[in-house]
């Protein structure tokens, strides 16, 4: 008789989100161009937990479309003695009524996985339905979750002892172990368990070609207050190295035929040295003139000379948080960059043929109508390839959700609400409809222009399957600005 126990690692049924990043937590369905990432958290989960000898079904339902009744019938004709759902802010609620109703259907361990978990306040967890809940992950799961199952099954170990979690105690009580610690060593850890993903869900936008997610560093040593990721990676950057990279780059094109790449790092060139290396090896190996990647960047620091060997490696768009337009708002949200440098940043990738995403977040408590005008200003003199402009969420445990609350911004909860749907009244000189307006004027203003239409129609004269995916997004923008 097999008495391996069985894990379901799943994102549940429903609306697109990126449950697998703790920054963001973007509401795909409403946004202008993104697309789904990776579902890395579930395969470095599930590359734990096989390395143990547990058996192992992994599946995103959100985004392959599937429904409740797929998930009933995943859990039984599977039988797993152990659920991982990855929640997010927003859909917390939803999640909880889906755990609770499995729990009282088959009675599995419940594991739940998210930000919202990161050493949270007892006031915030009283708001949400957790008694079927064992388990809660706030920090890295590859680093917890084979602890927890080799408890729970093996009776290895202590649950006390495993970093960045809650657990229930005998009394039934969560109860918090040691928050704000990491572990350093990332090169030893597996890579994400892709032949358990279906890695054809998650693509690059203007092709459709399958995309990895790379995690190439965690942390940040920024300080932007509405950002959760110091709280939870920490300040200091830990990098993987290189070779440890192009190692799992190399597993991704040969084992499972995917050329594209996502770089995942809070900031991807935050250290030159790092990235000149990864560039030159990937330059020197058989993979150069094959893949092609994106990344993540602030504009400070950052060189020309950077940009130039990204490119030269296979970088074929870099992603900027400008964020805003007014150097008076990037000094109050403590972003540690200039609007001159966002000009730069800019003015260097035109110069050299890098195509780049803008993002821009509006309606900090701070703002004015005027700051943002400046923000939609700098959006047209720097003329990205694409831009996403999103409302400020005041998330639990950042300075601007202490903002917020002190100055009565909070119409509701946070929890239930996105970068699209906020829980603010607005800022403090502007109500949220006014907000949206500027948004919507912003994203109509950019994309609508006919310079922009026409070079990107000669950016598809030889790739009409890009135009076709151009085509799409657009109208899934216009959409979405109308439909509210």
């Amino acid at each position: 008789m097999n008495d391996t126990k069985k894990v379901l690692l799943f994102y549940p049924p429903g609306a697109l989100f990126q449950r697998g990043e703790d920054r963001c937590q973007q509401n795909i369905d409403d946004g202008s161009a993104q697309a789904m990432r990776a579902c890395n958290d579930l395969g470095y989960a599930a590359a734990i937990l096989l390395n143990k000898g547990y058996e192992v079904k992994l599946m995103d339902y959100q985004t392959e479309g599937k429904t409740y009744e797929d998930l009933i019938r995943d859990m039984d004709s599977f039988h797993p003695d152990m659920l991982m759902m990855s929640i997010t802010n927003t859909t917390i609620f939803d999640d909880m009524k889906l755990i609770n109703d499995l729990w009282e259907k088959y009675h599995p361990v419940v594991v739940l996985k998210g930000a919202l978990f990161y050493d949270p306040e007892q006031a915030m967890l009283d708001m949400i339905d957790l008694a079927h809940a064992d388990y809660l992950i706030g920090g890295e799961i590859d680093f917890c979750i084979g602890k927890i199952a080799d408890y729970v099954f093996k009776g290895i170990g202590n649950p006390a002892d495993i970093n960045n979690i809650l657990y229930k105690d005998e009394n039934n009580r969560l109860v918090p172990t040691r928050f704000h610690v990491w572990d350093e060593d990332l090169d030893n850890q597996p890579f994400p368990a892709r032949a358990l993903m279906n890695n054809g869900l998650y693509i690059r936008p203007d092709t459709k070609e399958a995309m990895a997610t790379i995690q190439t560093a965690r942390g940040c040593p920024s300080a932007c207050v509405f950002c959760l990721t110091p709280e939870i990676s920490g300040k200091c950057v830990r990098f993987r190295s290189p070779e440890n990279v192009l190692a799992e780059m190399t597993e991704c094109y040969e084992v499972h035929h995917i050329r594209n790449f996502f770089f995942k790092a809070d900031t991807f060139t935050i250290d030159p040295e790092w990235v000149k290396k990864m560039c030159e090896l990937i330059i020197a190996s058989p993979l150069h003139g094959k893949i092609q990647f994106t990344a993540n960047s602030r504009v400070r620091p950052l060189k020309k000379e950077t940009l130039e060997l990204m490119k030269k490696a296979g970088c074929f768009l870099v992603a900027f948080g400008f964020e805003s337009g007014s150097d008076e708002m990037l000094k109050t949200m403590k972003k540690g960059t200039t609007v001159a440098e966002n000009k730069q940043a800019a003015k260097w990738c035109h110069e050299i043929g890098l195509p780049f995403w803008g993002y821009f977040v509006i309606g900090f408590p701070w703002e004015t109508r005027e700051h943002i005008l400046q923000t939609k200003k700098l959006v047209m003199e720097t003329n990205p390839d694409f831009i996403e402009v999103t409302i400020a969420l005041p998330f639990y445990g950042t300075p601007m959700y202490e903002t917020c609350r002190d100055n009565n911004l909070l119409e509701k909860s946070v929890l239930g609400s996105d970068f699209f749907h906020s829980s603010t009244v607005g800022t403090m000189h502007l109500t949220l409809d006014e907000v949206m307006k500027l948004r919507k004027n912003i994203l109509l203003s950019f994309y609508l222009r006919p310079s922009y239409i026409l070079k990107k129609m000669s950016e598809c004269v030889t790739q009409p399957g890009v135009f076709v995916q151009y085509v799409k997004y657009g109208l899934k923008l216009i959409i979405n600005l109308f439909k509210h």
